[in-house]
């Protein structure tokens, strides 16, 4: 996962060097949307396939639209995970098994970056009704197993496309991955009794979502007379 995390910041660098020159300024300013989806875990009682037992994702976003290929968007995002040691073939110390189910609540900011300039109409800045993006940001977990609560701080990244169906309203498609800093995500801390870190033994969620989004805040355009 270190390997993800690293590639996808050299190509959203690689990116930004040059997509410069060819970003345009957005009509509109903001916009603001909600989404549902599938949830996934990887942790502790699951080391290889994040959906073995999916869950329902939910959230709302409110995006501040910094031209036509770059973003930052705000998300609170709840899913549930759940896991069950005994799907996999891991042996864990007295052969103990572990399963769990959680609810997870994420708050969070992330930088989006558009691979095509984005919009629709004005056909001089050459916009794309529909394009794929790279996302990368910070955010804070809550999670909740068992009525107990943990925090700890994540990084979300991830990718996806958007669709603008009209031109204020849009869709999209995401999948996500989180890097959660801590390691009771899931309620289970250290079942192979080694101590986990900042950045060892750690737990991941994801999620695949579908999203709709309206666009609003119309900048105003000067025009320029000359004589």
């Amino acid at each position: 996962m270190k390997k993800t995390v690293i590639a996808l910041i050299s190509a959203i660098l690689v990116a930004a060097s040059l997509s410069m020159a060819s970003a345009q300024e957005s009509k509109y300013r903001f916009d603001i949307g909600a989404g549902v989806g599938m949830s996934g875990y990887l942790g502790d009682t699951n080391n290889s396939n994040p959906y073995k037992h999916p869950g329902w994702a939910a959230e709302a976003s409110f995006r501040y639209i910094i031209d036509t290929r770059w973003a930052i968007r705000g998300i609170f995002k709840t899913q549930s995970i759940s896991g069950d040691s005994q799907d996999f073939d891991n042996v864990y110390p007295d052969e103990k098994t572990y399963q769990f189910k959680s609810q997870v609540y994420d708050l969070g900011v992330r930088g989006e970056f558009n691979f095509f300039s984005y919009g629709m109409g004005e056909t001089y800045k050459k916009l794309r009704r529909w394009s794929p993006y790279l996302t990368l940001g910070v955010g804070a977990t809550l999670s909740s197993t068992d009525s107990k609560a943990a925090f700890a701080m994540n990084i979300p990244m991830g990718l996806g496309v958007k669709y603008k169906l009209r031109e204020r309203l849009n869709l999209g498609l995401e999948f996500a991955m989180h890097k959660v800093f801590g390691d009771k995500v899931d309620g289970i801390k250290d079942p192979y009794e080694i101590a986990s870190s900042f950045t060892k033994n750690t737990d991941w969620y994801s999620s695949l979502m579908f999203s709709i989004t309206y666009e609003f805040g119309e900048r105003c355009e000067t025009c320029h007379y000359v004589d």
